[in-house]
């Protein structure tokens, strides 16, 4: 039988229960009346309005609802159920206007839709797994609003910035107040793209918004530009950025890198991509095919891979698709 053909319990068996296993939810359980449930994934858990398909705790507190569909259904148009289990959960620690989850998703095993309900202006959106424990974690500590008036009160004043420079920094500053996420920024060559990008990243590590950034580049050339110039980049007084924060990169060879230049790379553990800890803040530099191999192993890129993939003595290394995605 299709796929599509298949109901919605086949569905969450054979594909929704696996999306929450991989993202380590631990074990799936029944609701079961008066028990405390401290971390796992709960089913049909009764609200208000109607059992849930999914809770997901974790520390003994209800973090999430996910609304399970068959393959045929878009879990987009779904979402709106996870809402109501949302506004309904009893004896919830939370309380978001109406809401009383910080998190919802909704999927039919192929898509995932996801919803941060802690703030009115924040949309759902698509995304490739439903986050981690710790993830969710992560993103409840963080107060946006804080870190967003730090960069709204915090002047963009290195005075090596050109004008230009600064007023790019501050419109996509502005663009994350407004709660966009995606911005394209085109800049001539020569205009300091690497020096603009560099300053934009120390702000937004600074105020706490970001703390792992990728800074991805389409050949190894410029991964090791950019990994120079974070060295010589001095972020505060008497301290280069690399001092301030953990700069990770692929390998490289010893003709990539300027020899005027004092760096030693230093490649990124395994486990901060595969597991990565809320205490650990970084800046990754790497290629695209780099991340590729990271992400689907050599196998696994797509179509004819080129660049700088004949040089990588580990490109077999696939480190898992157990990567944390927190945006």
């Amino acid at each position: 039988m299709s796929e599509q053909n298949w109901n919605e319990h086949k569905t969450r068996k054979q594909f929704i229960d696996k999306l929450l296993l991989n993202s380590k939810w631990g074990s799936i359980v029944p609701f079961a009346e008066g028990k405390i449930y401290n971390h796992g994934s709960v089913e049909e858990y009764p609200t208000q309005t109607g059992p849930c398909d999914y809770a997901l705790f974790h520390a003994k507190r209800p973090l999430a609802a996910v609304e399970g569909k068959k393959v045929s259904v878009g879990p987009q148009n779904v979402l709106q159920q996870a809402q109501r289990y949302a506004r309904g959960f009893p004896k919830s620690p939370f309380t978001f206007g109406e809401y009383h989850l910080p998190f919802i998703y909704s999927t039919n095993g192929k898509i995932i839709w996801f919803q941060d309900l802690r703030h009115p202006l924040n949309r759902s959106r698509e995304i490739t797994a439903i986050h981690t424990p710790n993830a969710l974690e992560e993103l409840l500590s963080k107060d946006e609003e804080i870190v967003k008036a730090w960069l709204r009160s915090t002047a963009i004043d290195n005075q090596f910035l050109r004008p230009y420079q600064k007023e790019a920094i501050a419109a996509i500053e502005q663009g994350i107040a407004d709660r966009k996420r995606n911005m394209l920024v085109v800049m001539a060559t020569g205009t300091g793209k690497t020096f603009t990008t560099i300053n934009l990243i120390y702000r937004l590590m600074k105020s706490g918004l970001a703390r792992r950034i990728l800074f991805l580049v389409d050949r190894r050339a410029l991964a090791a530009q950019a990994v120079t110039a974070l060295a010589s980049f001095e972020a505060e007084p008497g301290l280069k950025f690399d001092k301030c924060y953990e700069v990770y990169s692929q390998r490289f060879r010893r003709e990539d890198l300027d020899e005027n230049i004092k760096y030693d790379p230093k490649v990124l553990p395994t486990e901060y991509l595969t597991d990565p800890k809320s205490r650990d803040s970084f800046v990754y530099v790497c290629t695209i095919q780099r991340m590729g191999i990271n992400l689907f192993g050599k196998d696994g890129m797509f179509g004819q891979a080129t660049g700088d993939l004949d040089d990588e003595s580990d490109a077999d290394e696939k480190l898992g698709t157990g990567i944390r995605f927190t945006v």
